[in-house]
């Protein structure tokens, strides 16, 4: 019967007694390990991170633009506010117009909203409070307007002069009093659309008498639940559909309509490829060093036969088995496995959070990385072994104890 015990010991003082050699056995999975974990977790904080940001623009939210002037109006409006699931709309306008303070003129982007931005787009007020439906001459800045687009901070309760220009070719000036300034954020590719820190929010109704027109250029809502964000989604596009006069053959085919239309889960959805696709591709690159390491454990492990034929051929002598020989070797190369596979999950998850960190985005280091990084170095220590301990086991005991 096989001594366990014996056999781990012998192991162990194996190991112990060519630490060099060990040391660089382990290295190989050691890296392997390492780059695995790191990449998995940091596709996992990519995801996460995707998801933050994303839901810096609100939560539940479905927008609708225009593709064309003179297409959305108080009809699609209430169409889109009576849609079951909806819990907020708010249609916009935009225009870049020549914004004066004090003697300075900047070109800044407007645009204008109805009170349920606020709620659907989570804008956050710093200083002041956010438009409403009845306000007039009023602007709601963007923090960088507020505090670096001039040569003076601009407070709540100052003036500001707004000129736009009208499609005709004529200009219209209106002085609009600072309500409220929002909070700065960290704008990303992820966020997308306007650069809310600069930008200046007006009522929408006075934007288009500015303007001159009387249609808008899309609408922002918000549903109750996440759950339902697709479901609404896809109602709303069959009900502008038909309100524009699109053929439901083509609701499929956004050349056909003139509007686009689309959700917080669609996005959700194709970040979450993107991160995946990225978190494959770096895992597989980390996959081959994975390889290689275990590569160097096997030939490493050949010549250890080779160097221990003599021992070999003793323990056989002894009374070690065929199996005995093969599992002492096995438990060996294992060994070194999972001392290179602790080492590296560490490793890895040290290395992830430092890059995390240096590219300020969430830490996350799921549960499963730690048993991952132990399975895969048991297994590429199970896998390497096998070979060099089975050719161990086939040695014949006389000629081994003759081997110089």
């Amino acid at each position: 019967m096989i001594d366990l015990k014996h056999v781990f010991v012998i192991a162990l003082g194996s190991i112990g007694s060519s630490k060099m050699r060990s040391t660089l056995t382990a290295l190989g999975i050691i890296i392997g390990v390492a780059a695995v974990v790191a990449n998995v977790s940091l596709g996992a904080s990519f995801n996460q991170y995707f998801t933050d940001e994303l839901g810096s623009l609100g939560s539940n939210f479905i927008i609708i633009y225009s593709q064309d002037v003179n297409i959305f109006y108080e009809n699609e409006l209430e169409l889109i506010r009576n849609t079951p699931g909806i819990v907020g709309v708010s249609p916009f306008n935009q225009q870049t117009a020549a914004v004066s303070y004090l003697s300075a003129t900047r070109q800044i982007d407007v645009q204008g909203v109805s009170e349920d931005a606020q709620y659907i787009s989570n804008l956050q007020v710093e200083e002041g409070s956010f438009l409403t439906d009845k306000d007039k001459f009023v602007a709601i800045l963007g923090n960088d307007v507020a505090e670096e687009k001039f040569e003076k901070d601009i407070s709540i309760k100052n003036y500001v002069d707004i000129t736009i220009k009208r499609q005709d070719g004529t200009s219209v000036t209106r002085k609009f009093r600072v309500k409220g300034i929002l909070a700065g954020e960290d704008n990303t590719f992820v966020t997308g659309g306007p650069d809310r820190d600069v930008i200046i929010y007006i009522p929408i109704a006075t934007l288009n008498e500015m303007l001159n027109v009387t249609d808008y250029g899309g609408f922002s809502a918000k549903t109750g639940s996440a759950e339902s964000v697709r479901e609404v989604s896809d109602e709303i596009d069959k009900r502008l559909a038909r309100s524009l006069g699109v053929p439901s053959r083509d609701l499929d085919n956004d050349d056909a309509k003139p509007y686009r239309i689309f959700n917080q889960a669609e996005i959700i959805e194709q970040l979450d490829t993107l991160a995946n696709s990225l978190t494959i591709l770096i895992t597989l690159v980390a996959l081959v060093a994975l390889i290689v390491g275990s590569i160097g454990i096997m030939n490493i492990m050949l010549v250890t036969v080779t160097e221990r034929t003599r021992e070999i051929g003793l323990l056989k002598s002894l009374g070690f088995t065929k199996s005995g020989i093969l599992l002492l070797f096995i438990v060996e190369s294992m060994i070194v496995g999972v001392i290179g596979g602790i080492l590296g999950t560490l490793l890895g998850l040290v290395g992830s959070y430092l890059v995390e960190t240096y590219l300020n985005i969430p830490p996350v280091f799921p549960f499963y990385l730690i048993f991952m990084g132990f399975f895969i170095s048991v297994f590429v220590g199970l896998v390497a072994g096998v070979y060099p301990a089975n050719k161990a086991a086939n040695l014949n005991p006389v000629e081994a104890l003759r081997h110089e």
